[in-house]
């Protein structure tokens, strides 16, 4: 008898993985409470509060592990569901549209905001008009004023997916290759250890050498896990056995991440340490594990749970993108007129996250959302009217 998990996974193409867009909508919310955060919190950014604390990196430490993971996962996996809808050349055409024109607006629109206000706290008296103008030198952030930002996810699963196509296109064809993995990965050791042991051997390699700077040519570690987390996100949708194995070891891996998280606050988030290189080594072999396993997590009982859908994520789930592409600059111009203001930082912190939270609101559901011109700039499709109905697109429109 076919069961529940294998009529949903040969169905049409255009089924839509609800889990998924759920999830995707709680991690991009995560953003607007992490990018508020960033204005407080000890860690550099583009503009800082004239009090920092390290009380509000606590809650951070804890989703900077896995929020982007979780991203590039699901942007894997969106892009399994694209491939069975639409032929490769349509689904380059789709990237095109739907990720590398908001880039460029975004790039010329939405971020030289930040880089203005981020200037105006360095010591620079000029007015918008004449900043602007630099951003036409297309002299690089930070030397000069043209950046991606925020929107440096958006050049990343750019890249991955066109680069990335002919193994995408190879692996969703070679079935027998995807179901051995998937009987191998099925032990939850396996799938806990060896994925761990990938990352952590990468980071022993690249670390050192390629620190993280979202410098597309130079971020080579970043590439290295970003990458190998956007083609698990394409795998784990190709074969039903993986999810049944993440929906039947849910219950350990929460074990086990609480526990590693209680591990890592009580020994290293909230206390200084000195740590030789075995520690260290120690170290991330611990919080690599805690990530993988809070990932794991978040997909099995997501899988358990939310498979339905509601006019509530019908609506978020479009509205997400606008919102990504706008929230960093939201917070930055709210934030500039706060930073001397003598308000208690936690008073600025939720101030900050409801007025961010209105305003990208307000502005998809007034403007962008009624105008084709914007919409198609903010990542979302054309219509020709107002529909109340779901898409059938598959997963996400920033997948």
């Amino acid at each position: 008898m076919e069961t529940k998990q294998d009529q949903f996974h040969s169905a049409s193409p255009n089924i839509r993985r609800y889990d998924l867009d759920r999830l995707r909508v709680i991690a991009f919310a995560i953003l607007i409470f992490f990018h508020v955060g960033m204005f407080f919190n000890h860690w550099d950014w583009h503009i800082k509060n004239n009090v920092i604390t390290h009380a509000v990196e606590w809650p951070m430490r804890f989703s900077s592990q896995w929020r982007m993971s979780l991203l590039f996962m699901i942007s894997g996996a969106g892009v399994y569901f694209a491939l069975g809808s639409r032929g490769p050349a349509a689904f380059l055409k789709e990237r095109f549209i739907r990720i590398f024109i908001p880039l460029v607006f975004g790039m010329f629109v939405i971020v030289p905001p930040q880089i203005f206000f981020e200037r105006l706290t360095q010591g620079q008296t000029y007015g918008y008009v004449d900043f602007y103008k630099t951003v036409f030198q297309f002299v690089p952030y930070p030397q000069g004023s043209f950046s991606w930002h925020h929107l440096w996810y958006l050049v990343y699963i750019f890249c991955y997916s066109l680069l990335g196509l002919p193994l995408l296109l190879l692996l969703r064809r070679y079935t027998g290759f995807t179901q051995r993995l998937a009987a191998f990965f099925s032990n939850p050791w396996s799938l806990i250890i060896v994925p761990v042991l990938w990352h952590v051997g990468g980071s022993i390699l690249l670390a050192e050498h390629f620190p993280t700077t979202h410098n597309l040519v130079r971020d080579w570690n970043e590439h290295f896990h970003d990458f190998t987390l956007f083609v698990t996100g394409f795998l784990l949708c190709s074969q039903p056995r993986f999810w049944e194995t993440l929906q039947k070891h849910r219950r350990l891996t929460l074990g086990i991440w609480v526990t590693l998280t209680i591990a890592l606050y009580a020994f290293y988030w909230t206390v200084d340490r000195d740590m030789d290189a075995t520690q260290w080594l120690v170290y991330d072999v611990i919080k690599t594990t805690n990530a993988w396993c809070i990932l794991l997590s978040i997909f099995g009982y997501g899988y358990t749970y939310l498979q339905f859908s509601n006019p509530f994520l019908r609506y978020a789930n479009e509205a997400v993108y606008p919102f990504y592409i706008l929230h960093q600059t939201v917070i930055i111009c709210l934030a500039y007129p706060l930073i001397n203001a003598p308000v208690h930082w936690f008073v600025k912190f939720i101030y900050l996250c409801v007025a961010t939270f209105l305003i990208c609101l307000g502005t998809y559901h007034f403007l962008i959302r009624k105008s084709n011109f914007l919409r198609i700039v903010f990542g979302m499709k054309a219509v020709k009217r107002q529909k109340t109905g779901e898409s059938v697109e598959p997963i996400s429109s920033i997948s």
